[in-house]
């Protein structure tokens, strides 16, 4: 309750913050006309109205989506693999992203999309490199985690190097600087649009590895121990590779590559909560929102105008937690 609480007062505060300053209470004003047509008198001005409305609201939200949906993808995939550097990165998911979304901004792929271009070809990248990473997973019919870590790893570092080429090969600086800018991350491309899209996408993915939590409890012991409870673990890691495919995929086409929000939100998530994933999951998703709202305030006033790419933000937010987490692992350690 504490998490949801911290959330509802974090929205209009994050709206409120930005180069140009907008009190709470106009925020809340223009949020309230806007959904329910209260108040009826309009006190605030049109550039006011436009900052709340059409800029900051949907980036805010879009800000609670994607932290959700990195800090629940990642919480699947440690459950899933058995590691705990597992993260949305280490399938080689949002490397196709990456690779889809340099393809539109340099050489025009996927135009056909119309105003949906780049989200709609970023999405086509991290689904084909889903399943280009099954394919080399399954053998036999079984998808163990060691042949889905080496499978992601190896296809996430092809594609980054497709990525690098695609900059390389290209003419275009000023389309290089843009796919540089998104390979690092940033929600100023929200749209309302977009936003739905992610949210329908990201609470499909949460409602499932909420359900399946006793599931991922099995697998994150062991096989054996998965199968001794009625669980059969590679074809639950077909399902789940399936529906983290989806979350990461849906979010990452909106937002660009964002690091650290994945690997180091289910970790804090199990400090709070202990290691049943059906109360890990919904822990995860409150503070990766929480987490990634104030990420992009940060990203957006430390030198503004100048906005900074949301990856540099997170990166230097996430790795104090990534040293304590070491620490912790090295106390833990026989000797």
């Amino acid at each position: 309750m504490a998490l949801l609480a911290g959330l509802l007062v974090s929205l209009p505060v994050a709206m409120a913050i930005g180069p140009v300053a907008v009190p709470p209470t106009v925020v809340a004003e223009v949020v309230g006309h806007h959904l329910v047509g209260w108040p009826d008198s309009q006190d605030w001005t049109a550039v006011q109205d436009a900052i709340v409305w059409q800029i900051r609201m949907p980036r805010v939200l879009l800000g609670v989506v994607v932290g959700a949906g990195l800090a629940v993808a990642g919480t699947a995939l440690q459950a899933m693999v058995r590691n705990i550097l597992a993260d949305p990165y280490i399938l080689g998911i949002t490397s196709g992203a990456s690779t889809g979304a340099a393809a539109s901004i340099l050489f025009g792929i996927g135009a056909s999309l119309g105003a949906s271009t780049l989200t709609g070809s970023a999405f086509v990248g991290a689904a084909a490199a889903s399943i280009v990473v099954f394919a080399l997973a399954r053998s036999r019919g079984q998808v163990t985690s060691t042949r889905l870590l080496l499978a992601g790893v190896s296809v996430g570092y092809v594609l980054s190097a497709t990525t690098s080429f695609l900059i390389f090969a290209s003419d275009d600086q000023e389309g290089a600087r843009a796919v540089l800018f998104w390979l690092l991350g940033s929600l100023s491309f929200a749209r309302w649009s977009e936003l739905f899209l992610a949210a329908a996408v990201v609470v499909f993915s949460t409602a499932t590895f909420i359900l399946w939590g006793r599931r991922f409890d099995a697998v994150a012991i062991g096989d054996a121990t998965a199968r001794a409870l009625g669980v059969h673990p590679d074809r639950f890691r077909v399902k789940a590779l399936v529906v983290v495919s989806l979350c990461i995929g849906g979010v990452v086409s909106v937002s660009g590559g964002i690091g650290f929000v994945g690997l180091i939100v289910p970790h804090v998530a199990r400090l709070c909560v202990g290691g049943v994933h059906r109360r890990v999951v919904p822990v995860a998703a409150l503070l990766g929102a929480l987490f990634l709202i104030w990420a992009d305030v940060a990203a957006r006033v430390v030198f503004s105008p100048r906005e900074l790419p949301l990856g540099i933000v997170t990166a230097v937010l996430g790795t104090p937690f990534l040293f304590v987490l070491v620490r912790r692992h090295q106390a833990a350690a026989p000797t």
